[in-house]
């Protein structure tokens, strides 16, 4: 690998958690976000060539994932009609980011209209410059200004109103899969958690690799059969069924990262497991499963 591979590899790896700060909080969700990042990073690979060229890599990098987020919102027909430049006043918004802003739930960034939210994200979030924060949107300052503010007087007017629903429970037999499917972990029975798996399952062990199908993937429960140092339990994540995983070497009380699993009738048809990309653990949204 040359020095210039070495490079973008490099800055591809120390931006994965910013740029899951960022389309986290535009889909509303820890798990769609890094959906987004992935796409991003593919899209950035495939252009890489200019990388060389860029005078702010970082900002390349950013305004790909906004346009893979927005790309994602429009499929999932989930986006606010983007205000046009002339629908917004310029507004003065002060050049300095806002803390309460930053802790807003999620969801709550869903509510806004997608030039506010990059805006706000961006800016309160993520600490960019008004100046940064146009360029990454692709839109004027006056226009990012007027959007970080009233993006912020929505989010401020969010905060005193009642709580939004939770996620709705899972069914009572995914339930009662996942159950099966963590007590494998607990027990050290992974064989039985391997004949769980469906013959096309698939792993996305986040950041690291993918793999396809009963015979690939069941090798991927050595590590843990191996480990000693993880403690298990059933949950929910953003009302999908999760495993959260416990790291004995640092706390029993926080969990260290989560893996996500969808089924298929009664079989794991896929698993997301967030080992490797614990920056996922920033504003989930979590219930435990007895």
């Amino acid at each position: 690998m040359d020095d210039a591979a070495q490079e973008f590899e490099k800055l591809l790896a120390e931006m994965r958690p910013k740029l899951h700060r960022y389309c986290a909080r535009m889909s509303g969700s820890v798990i769609d976000g890094e959906d987004i990042v992935q796409d991003a990073l593919i899209k950035a690979f495939a252009a890489r060539t200019s990388f060389g060229a860029l005078d702010n890599p970082s900002a390349w990098l950013y305004r790909i994932a906004h346009n893979a987020a927005l790309d994602f919102l429009r499929h999932r027909a989930r986006i606010p009609l983007m205000e046009g430049e002339v629908e917004l006043d310029a507004i003065a918004a002060p050049d300095i980011p806002d803390p309460a802003i930053a802790a807003a739930s999620l969801r709550s960034f869903l509510r806004l209209p997608a030039l506010q939210r990059s805006a706000v994200i961006l800016k309160d979030v993520l600490d960019h410059s008004l100046e940064e924060a146009a360029a990454i949107i692709g839109s004027s300052e006056p226009a990012a200004k007027s959007a970080l503010q009233r993006g912020r007087e929505r989010l401020r007017a969010i905060a005193h109103e009642p709580e939004e629903a939770a996620f709705p429970a899972i069914d009572d037999a995914i339930r009662v899969r996942l159950l099966a499917y963590v007590d494998g972990f607990k027990t050290g029975d992974f064989d039985a958690v391997r004949a769980m798996l469906a013959e096309d399952v698939q792993l996305d062990l986040v950041a690291k690799l993918k793999w396809h199908g009963k015979g690939e993937v069941g090798v991927y429960f050595g590590a843990y059969a191996a480990a000693t140092r993880w403690v298990f339990a059933a949950c929910t994540v953003e009302g999908r069924a999760a495993m959260l995983v416990f790291d004995r070497e640092v706390s029993l009380d926080t969990p260290a990262y989560f893996v996500a699993l969808e089924f298929a009738g009664d079989r794991v048809a896929d698993i997301q497991d967030f080992l490797y990309a614990r920056y996922a653990m920033d504003g989930v949204e979590i219930r435990t499963i007895a």
